[in-house]
């Protein structure tokens, strides 16, 4: 009997790691195509047992709908802003992601935003590179004393607590979610979100966006938090509501603000106000990504994904 072969059709570039691990399965035949579009893209995905991508390829369900044997969605990476999990789970088609590769790159990237906003390190650069030597301009804070504050204590925020304990004196956490023994577990004082924002010296957010997070940051929110407080948002743009936060930073209730993520991605031309303010911090969204867990989020992305194919239950599947 011959052996059953299976078609991935993968849209967006994909590491090394990841594509050798499809080419070394007898049973599957890899159509590496990144930048796959329009009414091409409809056409490759009919005939395919799987699709794989990154951010690039949106999986809408007007996608899915020209999609006639495809069996599972590959997103090499965390989030799944541009997968329609409904319309797939719908259609029978299982949707996988590699939510684990990317925890210890996101949580040192929130570090460094929160040490470059407390020792002011963006300007104090610019100011040396324009010849200046001005130290008193750029006195710094120091984080031993201070406390810190999580929003969200799932596997970035638990990391991010673990890490933080050796710099500051306190750690607090708020997520309605999590049981209490992973507090404890953690190291981490478990409040309400409230508490957290008066108490905090920083403020690290690491929850999901949704109908319940969207715009929990706002002006309400903000005015709770403490004079001269820092704020980082890694996790998604519309948790914090921008126009709120550069008033806060205009104000001078907030020291600083460090983001890699925002409403619109890349930011529109009408958040100059935002992005040039002199105490923000801004990152193009790539908190999650670094050598190690580039190749490693997509290594794992190619697993979950043959073992799906050969029958196999793979480890990250989002609606089995």
């Amino acid at each position: 009997m011959s052996q059953a072969r299976y078609r991935i059709l993968v849209t967006d570039t994909l590491a090394d790691s990841g594509l050798e691990l499809f080419r070394s399965q007898t049973d599957v035949d890899l159509d590496y195509r990144p930048g796959l579009a329009g009414a091409e893209l409809h056409r490759e995905v009919a005939t395919a047992d799987a699709i794989v991508t990154r951010s690039g390829t949106a999986v809408t369900d007007e996608l899915l709908s020209h999609a006639k044997q495809l069996r599972v969605v590959g997103r090499a990476g965390v989030g799944l802003d541009n997968v329609d999990v409904d319309a797939s789970t719908r259609r029978g088609i299982l949707v996988i992601n590699a939510p684990t590769a990317n925890i210890l790159s996101a949580t040192e990237h929130t570090m460094a935003m929160m040490l470059a906003l407390c020792r002011n390190v963006p300007g104090a650069d610019a100011s040396v590179r324009r010849g200046e030597w001005k130290r008193s301009k750029f006195m710094g804070v120091e984080l031993s004393g201070k406390t810190l504050g999580i929003i969200g204590l799932g596997r970035i925020g638990g990391t991010l607590c673990g890490k933080a304990l050796g710099l500051f004196r306190r750690v607090l956490a708020c997520d309605p979610y999590i049981p209490e023994e992973r507090f404890r577990s953690l190291g981490a004082v478990r409040t309400s979100l409230e508490p957290l924002l008066g108490e905090s010296d920083v403020v690290s957010i690491h929850c999901n966006l949704t109908d319940e997070t969207r715009f929990l940051i706002c002006e309400r929110t903000l005015a709770l938090m403490r004079p001269r407080a820092i704020l980082i948002n890694t996790a998604r743009g519309p948790v914090v509501d921008e126009e709120a936060l550069v008033r806060a930073l205009e104000s001078g209730r907030l020291h600083g603000a460090g983001l890699d993520c925002f409403w619109d991605e890349p930011p529109l031309a009408n958040r100059d106000r935002l992005l040039a303010h002199p105490r923000v911090i801004a990152t193009g969204h790539y908190a999650w990504y670094s050598s190690a867990s580039g190749r490693e989020l997509q290594r794992r992305a190619a697993e979950n994904m043959v073992a799906m194919l050969e029958g196999r239950i793979p480890q990250d599947c989002l609606n089995p």
